[in-house]
Protein backbone atom coordinates (compact mmCIF):
# COMPACT_ATOMS: atom_id res chain seq x y z
CA UNK A 1 0.00 0.00 0.00
CA UNK A 2 1.69 3.28 -0.90
CA UNK A 3 0.76 6.23 1.46
CA UNK A 4 3.12 8.32 -0.19
CA UNK A 5 3.97 9.24 -3.24
CA UNK A 6 6.47 6.19 -5.01
CA UNK A 7 7.91 8.41 -7.42
CA UNK A 8 8.68 11.54 -5.02
CA UNK A 9 12.05 11.98 -3.16
CA UNK A 10 11.72 14.12 0.02
CA UNK A 11 14.38 16.11 1.47
CA UNK A 12 14.62 14.33 4.68
CA UNK A 13 18.31 15.24 4.78
CA UNK A 14 17.54 18.58 4.30
CA UNK A 15 15.77 18.72 7.97
CA UNK A 16 18.56 16.91 9.63
CA UNK A 17 19.97 19.83 11.67
CA UNK A 18 16.69 20.42 12.63
CA UNK A 19 16.36 17.00 13.80
CA UNK A 20 19.51 16.70 15.71
CA UNK A 21 18.29 20.46 17.56
CA UNK A 22 14.89 18.34 19.09
CA UNK A 23 17.06 15.18 19.77
CA UNK A 24 19.95 16.94 21.59
CA UNK A 25 16.54 18.89 23.36
CA UNK A 26 14.86 15.51 24.62
CA UNK A 27 17.90 13.86 25.68
CA UNK A 28 19.20 16.47 27.69
CA UNK A 29 15.28 16.84 29.19
CA UNK A 30 15.85 12.90 29.68
CA UNK A 31 18.97 13.40 31.08
CA UNK A 32 17.47 15.83 33.76
CA UNK A 33 14.82 13.74 34.57
CA UNK A 34 16.79 10.96 35.50
CA UNK A 35 19.22 13.09 37.26
CA UNK A 36 16.46 14.36 39.28
CA UNK A 37 13.42 12.46 39.50
CA UNK A 38 15.68 9.07 39.04
CA UNK A 39 13.55 5.95 38.42
CA UNK A 40 11.30 4.14 40.61
CA UNK A 41 11.81 0.71 40.98
CA UNK A 42 9.05 -1.64 41.47
CA UNK A 43 8.83 -4.59 43.37
CA UNK A 44 10.49 -6.52 41.03
CA UNK A 45 13.38 -4.40 41.37
CA UNK A 46 13.29 -2.84 44.73
CA UNK A 47 11.79 -5.95 46.40
CA UNK A 48 8.31 -6.04 48.44
CA UNK A 49 4.75 -7.43 48.47
CA UNK A 50 2.24 -8.27 46.06
CA UNK A 51 -1.18 -9.51 47.11
CA UNK A 52 -4.21 -9.97 44.78
CA UNK A 53 -7.37 -9.75 46.07
CA UNK A 54 -11.16 -10.40 44.73
CA UNK A 55 -14.05 -9.30 45.48
CA UNK A 56 -17.75 -10.34 45.28
CA UNK A 57 -18.63 -7.26 43.35
CA UNK A 58 -16.61 -4.26 41.89
CA UNK A 59 -13.54 -3.31 43.98
CA UNK A 60 -13.68 -0.17 46.29
CA UNK A 61 -10.62 0.87 45.72
CA UNK A 62 -10.42 4.13 47.25
CA UNK A 63 -11.69 2.43 50.66
CA UNK A 64 -8.64 -0.38 50.25
CA UNK A 65 -6.42 2.74 50.04
CA UNK A 66 -7.84 4.28 53.17
CA UNK A 67 -7.65 1.31 55.24
CA UNK A 68 -3.78 -0.24 54.39
CA UNK A 69 -1.46 2.02 56.48
CA UNK A 70 1.52 0.43 54.24
CA UNK A 71 4.75 1.95 52.81
CA UNK A 72 5.28 2.85 48.76
CA UNK A 73 1.24 1.32 48.47
CA UNK A 74 -0.22 0.88 45.35
CA UNK A 75 -3.77 -0.53 44.23
CA UNK A 76 -4.84 -1.18 40.94
CA UNK A 77 -7.48 -2.88 39.05
CA UNK A 78 -6.36 -6.83 37.69
CA UNK A 79 -8.06 -7.61 34.96
CA UNK A 80 -11.31 -6.65 35.85
CA UNK A 81 -13.24 -4.64 38.34
CA UNK A 82 -13.70 -7.51 41.00
CA UNK A 83 -10.17 -7.83 40.95
CA UNK A 84 -7.48 -5.73 42.34
CA UNK A 85 -3.56 -5.87 42.97
CA UNK A 86 -1.73 -4.55 46.26
CA UNK A 87 1.66 -3.62 45.94
CA UNK A 88 4.00 -2.12 48.56
CA UNK A 89 7.68 -2.08 49.59
CA UNK A 90 7.75 -3.28 53.08
CA UNK A 91 5.79 -3.84 56.27
CA UNK A 92 6.13 -4.89 59.99
CA UNK A 93 7.44 -8.21 60.84
CA UNK A 94 3.96 -9.20 62.08
CA UNK A 95 2.55 -8.43 58.72
CA UNK A 96 5.50 -9.93 56.84
CA UNK A 97 5.11 -12.87 58.31
CA UNK A 98 1.75 -13.70 56.80
CA UNK A 99 0.63 -10.77 53.92
CA UNK A 100 -2.11 -12.56 53.01
CA UNK A 101 -3.90 -12.89 56.32
CA UNK A 102 -3.21 -9.46 57.18
CA UNK A 103 -3.81 -8.22 54.81
CA UNK A 104 -7.43 -9.49 54.65
CA UNK A 105 -7.94 -8.39 57.75
CA UNK A 106 -7.54 -5.04 57.32
CA UNK A 107 -9.59 -5.26 54.56
CA UNK A 108 -12.90 -7.00 56.32
CA UNK A 109 -14.85 -3.73 56.50
CA UNK A 110 -14.33 -3.07 52.68
CA UNK A 111 -16.67 -6.13 51.49
CA UNK A 112 -16.52 -9.74 51.08
CA UNK A 113 -13.15 -10.83 49.82
CA UNK A 114 -10.77 -13.03 48.84
CA UNK A 115 -6.59 -13.58 49.20
CA UNK A 116 -5.98 -15.42 45.73
CA UNK A 117 -2.26 -14.89 45.33
CA UNK A 118 0.73 -13.65 47.51
CA UNK A 119 4.05 -12.86 46.03
CA UNK A 120 7.27 -11.65 48.40
CA UNK A 121 10.56 -10.68 46.60
CA UNK A 122 13.86 -9.58 49.15
CA UNK A 123 15.69 -6.45 48.16
CA UNK A 124 18.43 -8.97 47.45
CA UNK A 125 16.62 -10.93 44.53
CA UNK A 126 14.79 -7.07 43.28
CA UNK A 127 19.27 -6.20 43.25
CA UNK A 128 19.82 -9.12 40.95
CA UNK A 129 16.67 -8.62 38.76
CA UNK A 130 17.79 -5.22 38.15
CA UNK A 131 21.59 -6.51 37.47
CA UNK A 132 20.25 -9.12 35.01
CA UNK A 133 18.05 -6.30 33.22
CA UNK A 134 20.89 -3.90 32.77
CA UNK A 135 23.01 -6.72 31.81
CA UNK A 136 20.23 -7.78 29.31
CA UNK A 137 19.95 -4.09 27.84
CA UNK A 138 24.12 -3.85 27.23
CA UNK A 139 24.43 -7.19 26.20
CA UNK A 140 21.46 -6.95 23.59
CA UNK A 141 23.30 -3.57 22.56
CA UNK A 142 26.76 -4.94 21.97
CA UNK A 143 25.31 -8.13 19.85
CA UNK A 144 23.72 -5.53 17.61
CA UNK A 145 26.75 -3.71 17.22
CA UNK A 146 28.62 -6.53 16.26
CA UNK A 147 26.03 -8.38 13.82
CA UNK A 148 25.41 -4.13 12.08
CA UNK A 149 29.47 -4.11 11.34
CA UNK A 150 29.32 -7.04 10.28
CA UNK A 151 26.71 -7.15 7.72
CA UNK A 152 27.11 -3.63 6.55
CA UNK A 153 29.64 -1.50 7.92
CA UNK A 154 31.47 0.28 10.42
CA UNK A 155 29.43 3.39 9.83
CA UNK A 156 26.26 1.93 9.94
CA UNK A 157 27.00 -0.07 13.10
CA UNK A 158 28.24 2.64 15.02
CA UNK A 159 25.46 4.84 13.59
CA UNK A 160 22.76 2.22 14.87
CA UNK A 161 23.89 1.88 17.88
CA UNK A 162 24.00 5.37 18.68
CA UNK A 163 20.10 5.75 17.60
CA UNK A 164 19.66 2.64 19.74
CA UNK A 165 21.53 4.64 22.80
CA UNK A 166 19.36 7.92 21.55
CA UNK A 167 15.86 6.03 21.87
CA UNK A 168 16.75 3.83 25.12
CA UNK A 169 18.19 7.45 27.35
CA UNK A 170 14.72 9.39 25.56
CA UNK A 171 12.13 6.43 26.43
CA UNK A 172 14.26 6.20 30.40
CA UNK A 173 13.40 10.21 30.92
CA UNK A 174 9.48 9.23 29.83
CA UNK A 175 9.49 6.85 32.49
CA UNK A 176 10.91 9.06 34.90
CA UNK A 177 8.91 12.24 33.80
CA UNK A 178 5.39 10.08 34.20
CA UNK A 179 6.64 8.49 37.16
CA UNK A 180 5.62 4.80 35.67
CA UNK A 181 7.15 1.99 37.85
CA UNK A 182 9.92 0.10 36.61
CA UNK A 183 10.03 -3.77 37.00
CA UNK A 184 10.05 -6.58 34.36
CA UNK A 185 7.28 -5.36 31.95
CA UNK A 186 8.99 -1.83 32.10
CA UNK A 187 12.30 -3.94 30.58
CA UNK A 188 10.25 -6.38 28.78
CA UNK A 189 9.27 -3.12 26.60
CA UNK A 190 12.36 -1.61 26.91
CA UNK A 191 13.58 -4.89 24.98
CA UNK A 192 10.78 -4.46 22.41
CA UNK A 193 11.66 -0.96 21.60
CA UNK A 194 15.47 -1.78 20.61
CA UNK A 195 14.42 -4.15 18.47
CA UNK A 196 11.57 -2.48 16.85
CA UNK A 197 13.70 0.61 16.61
CA UNK A 198 16.75 -1.89 15.22
CA UNK A 199 14.05 -3.13 12.21
CA UNK A 200 13.37 -0.03 11.58
CA UNK A 201 16.88 0.83 11.29
CA UNK A 202 18.26 -1.86 9.37
CA UNK A 203 15.21 -1.52 6.77
CA UNK A 204 16.54 2.23 5.84
CA UNK A 205 20.40 1.01 5.85
CA UNK A 206 19.69 -1.93 3.68
CA UNK A 207 17.72 0.55 1.19
CA UNK A 208 20.59 2.83 1.60
CA UNK A 209 22.67 0.05 0.56
CA UNK A 210 20.89 -0.85 -2.38
CA UNK A 211 20.72 2.55 -3.49
CA UNK A 212 24.74 3.23 -3.03
CA UNK A 213 25.53 -0.29 -4.93
CA UNK A 214 23.20 0.53 -7.88
CA UNK A 215 23.13 4.16 -7.72
CA UNK A 216 25.82 6.37 -10.13
CA UNK A 217 25.57 9.21 -8.45
CA UNK A 218 28.54 9.79 -5.45
CA UNK A 219 26.08 11.96 -3.64
CA UNK A 220 24.97 10.58 -0.24
CA UNK A 221 22.38 12.84 0.80
CA UNK A 222 20.74 12.34 -2.68
CA UNK A 223 21.00 8.31 -2.11
CA UNK A 224 19.89 8.96 1.61
CA UNK A 225 16.86 11.10 0.00
CA UNK A 226 16.19 8.58 -2.27
CA UNK A 227 16.27 5.19 -0.01
CA UNK A 228 13.99 6.80 2.56
CA UNK A 229 11.09 8.25 0.45
CA UNK A 230 11.29 4.33 -1.51
CA UNK A 231 10.84 2.68 2.54
CA UNK A 232 8.15 5.47 3.88
CA UNK A 233 5.33 3.89 2.86
CA UNK A 234 6.14 0.99 4.22
CA UNK A 235 7.63 1.92 7.88
CA UNK A 236 4.46 4.48 8.10
CA UNK A 237 2.15 1.61 7.68
CA UNK A 238 4.26 -0.43 10.30
CA UNK A 239 4.47 2.00 12.52
CA UNK A 240 0.77 2.90 11.92
CA UNK A 241 -0.52 -0.50 12.65
CA UNK A 242 1.75 -1.18 15.98
CA UNK A 243 1.01 1.77 17.55
CA UNK A 244 -2.90 1.25 16.83
CA UNK A 245 -2.53 -2.28 17.82
CA UNK A 246 -0.70 -0.58 20.90
CA UNK A 247 -3.26 2.20 21.70
CA UNK A 248 -5.95 -0.64 22.33
CA UNK A 249 -3.66 -1.91 24.70
CA UNK A 250 -3.48 1.59 26.08
CA UNK A 251 -7.21 2.67 26.35
CA UNK A 252 -8.57 -0.80 27.20
CA UNK A 253 -6.18 -3.14 28.57
CA UNK A 254 -6.42 -1.88 32.29
CA UNK A 255 -4.22 -0.54 34.64
CA UNK A 256 -2.10 -3.68 34.90
CA UNK A 257 -0.61 -2.73 31.89
CA UNK A 258 -0.96 0.46 31.20
CA UNK A 259 2.84 1.35 31.82
CA UNK A 260 3.91 -1.00 29.22
CA UNK A 261 1.58 0.16 26.73
CA UNK A 262 2.54 4.21 27.37
CA UNK A 263 6.54 2.92 27.10
CA UNK A 264 5.71 1.50 23.83
CA UNK A 265 3.89 4.41 22.67
CA UNK A 266 6.51 6.70 23.69
CA UNK A 267 9.29 3.57 22.23
CA UNK A 268 7.08 3.28 18.60
CA UNK A 269 6.85 7.02 18.03
CA UNK A 270 10.64 7.78 18.52
CA UNK A 271 11.83 4.53 17.12
CA UNK A 272 10.71 5.47 13.75
CA UNK A 273 11.36 9.01 13.86
CA UNK A 274 15.28 8.10 15.03
CA UNK A 275 15.78 6.09 12.11
CA UNK A 276 14.90 8.18 9.76
CA UNK A 277 16.45 11.53 11.36
CA UNK A 278 19.21 10.30 13.79
CA UNK A 279 20.82 7.06 12.32
CA UNK A 280 20.58 7.93 8.47
CA UNK A 281 22.23 11.58 9.15
CA UNK A 282 24.73 9.72 11.04
CA UNK A 283 26.41 8.01 7.91
CA UNK A 284 27.02 11.91 6.80
CA UNK A 285 28.91 13.58 10.07
CA UNK A 286 30.73 9.56 10.02
CA UNK A 287 31.82 10.91 6.24
CA UNK A 288 30.75 7.65 4.79
CA UNK A 289 32.49 7.72 1.23
CA UNK A 290 30.36 6.01 -1.74
CA UNK A 291 33.26 6.02 -3.94
CA UNK A 292 35.60 3.96 -1.37
CA UNK A 293 32.63 1.87 -0.30
CA UNK A 294 32.18 0.57 -4.11
CA UNK A 295 35.87 0.45 -4.53
CA UNK A 296 36.40 -1.88 -2.00
CA UNK A 297 33.01 -3.80 -3.23
CA UNK A 298 34.42 -3.90 -6.40
CA UNK A 299 37.60 -5.35 -5.12
CA UNK A 300 35.95 -8.03 -3.14
CA UNK A 301 33.80 -8.96 -6.37
CA UNK A 302 37.26 -9.51 -7.74
CA UNK A 303 38.73 -11.41 -4.50
CA UNK A 304 35.50 -13.71 -4.96
CA UNK A 305 35.85 -14.22 -9.15
CA UNK A 306 39.57 -14.66 -8.93
CA UNK A 307 38.80 -17.50 -6.01
CA UNK A 308 36.22 -19.28 -8.32
CA UNK A 309 38.51 -19.11 -11.20
CA UNK A 310 41.25 -20.86 -9.45
CA UNK A 311 39.13 -23.68 -8.43
CA UNK A 312 37.36 -24.01 -11.99
CA UNK A 313 41.41 -24.87 -12.63
CA UNK A 314 41.89 -26.91 -9.82
CA UNK A 315 38.90 -28.77 -10.42
CA UNK A 316 39.56 -29.18 -13.76
CA UNK A 317 43.48 -30.02 -13.51
CA UNK A 318 42.32 -32.70 -11.13
CA UNK A 319 39.82 -34.51 -13.76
Amino acid sequence: MQVFDSGKIYDFMGKKLGSFVISCLLIFGSIFFLATKGLNYGIDFAGGTLVQVRYDGPAPIEKIRAALDLPNLSVTEFGSANEVVIRYSSASEQVAADPGRYIAKMLENTGNLEVRRVDVVGPKVGAELREKGIMAISVSLVLILIYIAFRFEWRFALAAIICEFHDVIIVLGAISALGLDVNLDTLAAVLTIIGYSLNDTIIVFDRIREGVQAGKSNDLNHNINESISATLSRTFMTSLTTLLTVLTLFFFGGDIIHGFSTIMIVGIVIGTLSSIFIAAPMLIWFKFDIAKYKEALAQKQRAKAEKERMRAMYEKGSV
